[in-house]
């Protein structure tokens, strides 16, 4: 996931809180859980136990497309209606504030691990609005109720289940303690806890990863984070397009994947240019349309590709590269 849904934990009704139906019953796939977490060395009745506190949840099963929302259809995909929730004045001040209190932390973060401070502060602003909306939901019943209720997605959360035990014994903290977004999503990065355990760090060196307290280790596990997946150091990430492309050929380009693969002179004989003309190198073809206006094409480059594995969407990964352009622009 990317280590997340496809949706930022702002972008839904945060206030919403879990409305639980029942407790986890204890079925035969729960044992076998249980049996697993026992191979990984945990007390058989301990793990039994924490489950049994656990509650079903149907808002946890709604809100990640298990259960049907009555009476919602299909969204329609506005690039400017999700952009709105991004960058307005309250995003992009805020970002700035929160840019000059961390500063020091964000430039060590940078120099480590060549991600650019605003980009980082990108990625913070849009998941939880700077630490401000990082969920409510108790995350051991969420990933209970989607480890074993989720039609689809039940093998890929039995395993963040178990992250989450594993996060817990290393950090020497009960499994009952950690809160988050409705997809177990944890902290100011919100991260799930296989990515806390696989790309967390100790950036405020007190010998603990807290993504939901420490400032610091959520900056130093961001950068981490796309750096592992590649980011180019002092890259360029995306530049608008200007030109006509005709319908099918803007489709088919689209179609050739996210990860960029499109040679420059490719993109300017299908009719788009940069304002420099060619784009500075091989691309993916972005779209961003909005229903009744002219739909914006992006040269989308290799470090735009890493923001989207943090989130698959590219409307994600444009609100994080211009929210960070914002907040730069505002320092």
């Amino acid at each position: 996931m990317r280590h997340t849904f496809a949706i930022p934990l702002f972008s839904v009704f945060l206030s919403l809180v879990a409305a639980p139906v029942g407790a986890l019953p204890i079925s035969a796939e729960v044992e076998s859980f249980i049996a697993e977490m026992q191979a990984q060395g945990f007390a058989p009745e301990s793990v039994r136990r924490s489950l049994e506190i656990t509650e079903k949840d149907d808002t946890v099963l709604r809100l990640t497309g298990a259960k049907p929302t009555p009476g919602k259809g299909k969204a329609v995909r506005s690039w400017r209606a999700y952009r709105k929730r991004f960058l307005g004045a309250g995003h992009i001040d805020n970002g700035v504030e929160f840019y000059q209190e961390n500063r020091a932390t964000l430039e060590r973060a940078a120099q480590q691990y060549g991600v650019p401070p605003e980009i980082i502060v990108g990625i913070i602003g849009v998941e939880t609005y700077y630490g401000r909306n990082t969920g409510n939901f108790e995350t051991l019943s969420a990933l209970a109720t989607l480890a074993f209720y989720h039609p689809k997605r039940g093998e890929l959360f039995r395993e963040q289940l178990a992250d989450l035990f594993l996060l817990a014994r290393a950090e020497g903290r009960s499994v009952e303690s950690y809160t988050g977004s409705f997809a177990g999503a944890i902290g100011y990065p919100q991260f799930l806890p296989g990515s806390i355990r696989k790309y967390g760090v100790d950036f405020d060196g007190n010998g603990h990863i807290d993504l939901e307290e420490s400032v610091e280790d959520a900056i130093g596990s961001v950068a981490n984070y796309l750096a592992s997946y590649g980011w180019q150091r002092g890259a360029p990430v995306a530049e608008k397009l200007q030109g006509d492309i005709s319908a099918a050929k803007a489709d088919a380009l689209v179609k050739r994947g996210i990860e960029p693969a499109i040679e420059p002179k490719e993109i300017t004989r299908a009719g788009l240019r940069t304002r420099h003309g060619d784009p500075a190198q091989t691309a993916t073809l972005i779209d961003l349309p909005t229903p009744g206006q002219a739909t914006e094409y992006w040269a989308g480059y290799r470090n735009f590709y890493v923001i989207t594995r943090y989130n698959r969407s590219s409307f994600y990964a444009m609100a994080v590269f211009q929210l960070a352009e914002a907040v730069k622009n505002g320092l």
